[in-house]
């Protein structure tokens, strides 16, 4: 399969690059800086680009079956988000290509909350990261009003950080995943592994899902 990932020599976009590779798929790794170009695997094909180009989305997709997104802007720039959003689906329109996004966990609802999402849940969203959780929920609300690109969004558990892949996770929906304790987590390697297999096999056609670790 020809995978294309944005984002990726980012914390989650290097492990899925790397995962990808690792099953024998054909990855272009593309990043917006060419000094990042270094730092990307020897099998992967290096591009530099920006995926709130639309036509840099068109020609990084002309030889790929997937187009996967792990972008993160920087603080003060979250609205880019929504940008890169739109620039996907407009670059994707009219094409076969499948787009995974790894966005935020902010618009879950928390377990036995009675619908009150993680955003708002200071336990799990504190103050300095609400701007790009916020964001995020505007990310998904751009995907969610678009009914032509194939599209799958993942929301990460509230806890995301480099760890120890064990290729095992639990999936959901629409609710925070959490332990017996109300912790929610997962390392970037076992989210790569969970959006891989979700790549592989189809189960999540323009909608979101949810993964954790088990």
């Amino acid at each position: 399969m020809r995978i294309a990932v944005f984002g990726a020599a980012g914390n989650t976009g290097s492990r899925i690059v790397a995962e990808a590779l690792s099953r024998g798929h054909d990855v272009t790794a593309v990043v917006r800086s060419p000094a990042r170009l270094a730092e990307l695997p020897p099998g992967a094909s290096g591009r530099v680009g920006d995926a709130a180009g639309v036509e840099e989305v068109m020609a990084v997709s002309a030889n790929a079956d997937v187009v996967v997104t792990a972008t993160r802007p920087p603080a003060g720039h979250e609205g880019e988000l929504v940008t890169v959003a739109k620039s996907l689906l407009a670059g994707l329109a009219g094409t076969r290509v499948r787009l995974l996004v790894v966005g935020g966990a902010g618009s879950l609802t928390v377990p036995g909350s009675g619908g009150t999402l993680v955003v708002d849940d200071p336990r799990y969203v504190p103050p300095e990261w609400r701007a790009i959780a916020l964001a995020c929920n505007d990310q998904l609300a751009t995907y969610r009003g678009n009914t032509e690109v194939d599209w799958a969004y993942l929301s990460p558990p509230a806890i995301l950080e480099p760890g120890r892949r064990t290729g095992r996770y639990r999936s959901g929906t629409d609710e925070l995943l959490t332990d017996p304790d109300g912790h929610s987590a997962i390392s970037c390697e076992d989210l790569a592994v969970a959006l891989l297999d979700e790549t592989e096999r189809p189960h999540h056609r323009r909608t979101r899902f949810t993964v954790a670790r088990r």
